[in-house]
């Protein structure tokens, strides 16, 4: 969903299954068809909306808090998201320690120089070379 300045909120709604942001980005900038089924409002009993649960799903609050602190910091945490999930498939970590491990990236974004955010992304890709 995205909420505009003048309060007026637009969604796009559909089943939920991956062959439409995949049918999506392999049509741009035309619609293709993705194969599934159009959502049928008839048969949707409802759309309930809940606050996330940052503590039960860590990964999003880690995705917040790039988003918060703009620039290359989304990018970064792909790229950790991305080693984490490798580095889970070696060693048999669950998502939790996947997020722990995420998280280290963030600490650079709340660091005040240029100089020791350079310091520790290099001593983070440096541990997850010897994870990897």
């Amino acid at each position: 969903m995205v909420r505009y300045r003048d309060g007026s909120v637009l969604a796009q709604l559909g089943n939920p299954d991956m062959r439409t942001p995949i049918a999506y980005c392999l049509g741009l900038p035309e619609r293709i068809s993705s194969g599934v089924a159009p959502l049928d409002f008839e048969t949707l009993s409802a759309l309930t909306f809940r606050r996330p649960d940052l503590h039960r799903f860590p990964c999003l609050r880690l995705a917040y808090e790039a988003m918060n602190a703009g620039g290359m910091a989304p990018c970064v945490l792909n790229a950790a998201n991305e080693t984490a999930v490798e580095a889970a498939k070696k060693i048999k970590t669950d998502y939790k320690d996947q997020a722990e491990l995420q998280d280290s990236t963030n600490l650079i974004f709340k660091m005040e120089s240029a100089d020791q955010k350079q310091k520790t992304m290099q001593k983070l890709i440096k541990e997850y070379d010897t994870i990897l």
